[in-house]
Order: structure tokens, then sequence, then C-alpha cells
């Protein structure tokens, strides 16, 4: 028995195995510090034999998108400067192959697809915390954090976000039919629950400002595009403007005791001005991919002790740039902002032209989640996390030609017998 190429690799028309992968990754990047380095086998398998269907197709144009690897080759040639060469080169060959996954998947994966295997994938992770998961005591501002089984309430906090956000722009945008809605409701339901019970901050103000936005972009499909780039002007300016005038009325102390924090946001200041003096010895290309927090090492080790890491691993700088500055120097940093820019320019081109826009919305609402998210958390630097497989779908599926992001519908096709046009280091975070 054969299986068609469609059926594996062509948007639109791999709806069951395409959202099967989906699913399997997102289980795999929130539970492989529980279950082990067989799990990361478990992604590399759902996504590496479909080169062997369709090499042309998965990757056989990612030479015509050298940026795409950019960052990923910069952090495996940091080896040869590296303060800790064979952590380096592990976590950087981990996370180059991470990112070929992603673009695999951004060639293989739809809006639609994505966001089915997204919803089936948080539902699980996000019950089975619900049902075996549990609190921790935070010895930094004295309170019992829900956790989940992650290690992290701003990880359960992530998975939360990604169950309300794809829930919402399933429900609204790719469903006309009662029972799918429910369902997609059911998630968001369960996410929204996660999310409170989390109590992180950070994803609680992230999610409504990325659905807010989805949303509000949304609305400007009903008029024509010169009209679109004229509101989305102002809306800028609009936006802009009510963000000065909340931290000029001191909103940002009264949302900070909201969620009872200080000015100091639990220590991530001192956080921050520790990364900064850190890198101000290497400032161009930085002490090496993933370098810094390794077990032996006089400073990793006092700021573990510090904030009561007895692990020694999974921490970070909380904040994206501070942490690509520490690794990587200012060239690292700017192969993350620059991208950042380049895929919300693509995505908004498209959002304000003629054209489908379902594809690039979707992309700016997760765009706008881990840009929020990169001021305070690590979320794109790591392997075998949601972040950064995101950010890597996101970029390579919005340089897909806007004629190839949509699949007109058509009946699904028949398994078929004979010939036929195909064939059928653990990181913490």
């Amino acid at each position: 028995m054969r299986i068609r190429k469609s059926a594996l690799v062509e948007p639109g028309r791999n709806t069951l195995y395409g959202a099967f992968a989906v699913a399997v990754s997102f289980f795999v990047f929130a539970y492989s510090f529980r279950i082990g380095q067989i799990s990361i086998l478990m992604y590399y398998a759902v996504w590496l034999p479909l080169v062997l269907v369709d090499y042309r197709f998965t990757l056989g144009r990612l030479g015509a998108s050298p940026q795409l690897g950019a960052f990923a080759l910069l952090a495996c040639l940091s080896y040869f400067w590296s303060d800790a060469p064979d952590v380096t080169s592990r976590a950087a060959l981990q996370y180059l192959s991470h990112v070929v996954c992603a673009v695999i998947a951004a060639r293989v994966i739809d809006a639609r697809t994505l966001s089915i295997g997204a919803m089936a994938g948080i539902a699980v992770i996000l019950a089975y915390s619900m049902l075996v998961g549990g609190y921790v005591y935070d010895a930094l501002d004295g309170t019992y954090s829900f956790v989940g089984a992650f290690g992290s309430k701003n990880q359960l906090g992530f998975y939360a976000s990604l169950g309300v956000l794809f829930g919402c722009y399933f429900a609204l945008f790719l469903t006309r039919g009662r029972i799918a809605r429910l369902l997609a409701l059911g998630v968001v339901l369960l996410s929204a629950a996660s999310l409170v019970m989390s109590q992180s901050a950070t994803s609680m103000l992230a999610t409504p400002a990325a659905i807010a936005m989805i949303v509000a972009i949304a609305g400007l499909e009903a008029f024509s595009p010169t009209h679109r780039r004229i509101f989305f002007a102002a809306g800028l300016v609009l936006a802009g403007t009510a963000v000065l005038a909340a931290l000029n009325v001191g909103a940002i102390d009264m949302v900070l005791g909201a969620f009872g924090k200080d000015s100091t946001l639990t220590g991530r200041t001192y956080l921050w001005q520790q990364g900064i003096d850190a890198s101000a010895n290497t400032p161009l290309l930085g002490i090496g991919y993933a370098a810094y927090w390794v077990q032996g090492f006089s400073e990793a080790e006092r700021l573990w002790n510090e904030f009561y890491i007895t692990s020694r691993t999974g921490f970070h700088f909380h904040n994206t740039y501070i942490e690509a500055l520490v690794e990587l120097g200012y060239v690292g940093a700017a192969m993350i902002v620059l991208p950042l820019l380049a895929i919300l320019r693509l995505c908004i081109s498209r959002l304000l032209s003629e054209g489908d826009w379902t594809e690039p919305l979707l992309q700016t609402g997760l765009l706008a989640l881990l840009v929020i998210r990169s001021f305070f958390e690590v979320d794109i630097l790591q392997p075998y996390v949601i972040g950064s497989f995101l950010l890597y779908y996101c970029w390579a599926r919005a340089k897909e030609p806007a004629t190839r992001q949509t699949v007109p519908a058509s009946p699904p096709r028949q398994m078929t017998f004979g010939r036929s046009d195909g064939i059928a280091g653990q990181y913490n975070h």
C-alpha cells in the first residue's frame, strides 16, 4: 500500500497527518524534560521523513532564503570562541536541526491544519497538567503558583495563551460548523482556566493584547487596501499615544500591583543588569551559544544560588535580547531583532493588500505574542521549545508565495494500491 504525496506534504490536503505531527511536536516541547530524550526522536520522526517524500518542496528552496538559518549557523560557529565549546556545539546543532524541522512544517502545514493540531496538542497538554500537576513555592515573592506538569508557571501560561489564541482564531475565522466551534471554545475555556491558575503576569497581559490585535486587523478587511493602510497607521499612532499616556500616569505600577509584582518584576530588573554587565566583556560575538548557564561556571552558580534554583538548570535572563547579547553579542542580538521586524513587515503588508489574509492574520497574532513575551521571557533562543518553532514556522511560511499559501478545497483522495505519485540532548525549558 502506498500513500499519495498530497496526504503528507500538500498543504490543505494533509490535514490528518499534519495535525497529528503538530500535536506530537507541541507535546514533545511541553514535556520532553519529563519524558526524556526519546521524545525528541518522536519530534524528528514526524518531520524529517517528509524530506524523503519530496525534497524539492520541503527543503529544496531553503538555499533561496539563507537568512532563515543565519542565527543557527552563527550559534554553530560560536563553537570556535565559546567558553564551553562542548555545550555550544551540542546545543547549536540541536537548534539548527530544530529550525530545519520548523521550515519543513512551514512548507507543508497551512493555518487550518496548524490550528487543529495546536488545539489538539494543547488540550492534551493542559488536561494532563490539570490532572497530575500541582503548586510550587516561589521563594522570591513568597507565594504558591500552579505549574501543572511543567517546571514553571510561565511555561504553563505560555501554552495556555496559545490555546486561547488558536481556539479563538479557529472559531472566528476558520470554521462555520457548530460542533467545530464548540470544540474550539472548549479549548479556549480550558486554556483560560489554566492561564488564570498559572498567575503568569506575562501571559495574562500578552494574551488579550495578541487577540485584540487579531480582531482589530481582521476588521480592516472590510475596507479597500488604501483605507486599510490609513486606518492601520492611525491605529499605530493612537496605540503609541495611549502607551505614553499610560506610562505618565503610573499605569505600570498599577498593573504590577494587580499581579502582586513590585517594580523589580520579581528580580527581573536585577537579572537584566547582570546580563548587560556580563555582555560588556564580549560585546561583539558573546561568550558562545548556551555557554553562560553552565554548571561549574562561577557567575551562573552565583545567580542560581541567589534565585534559589536548586536544579542549577533551565534558567535565563528573562529577556530574549539580553540573553542573545550575552551568548552571541550584538551580532546575535541583531539576528533576532531583524527577523522579527522582517516577518511583521511581510505579514502586515499582506494584510493591508488584496488577497487572502487568513494565514497572515494568524502569523501576526503569534508574532505579537512572541514579541510581547520576548521582553520578559526567552522563548525563541532554545531548541525543542514551542516559541522558536512558531517563530521559524511563521518566518518561513510568510516567505511562501501568496498563491501557495491556500489550497482550494477538494474531495479527499483515497489511499491507493500499487503505483501512485508518491510514497507513503535534552534541553531544559
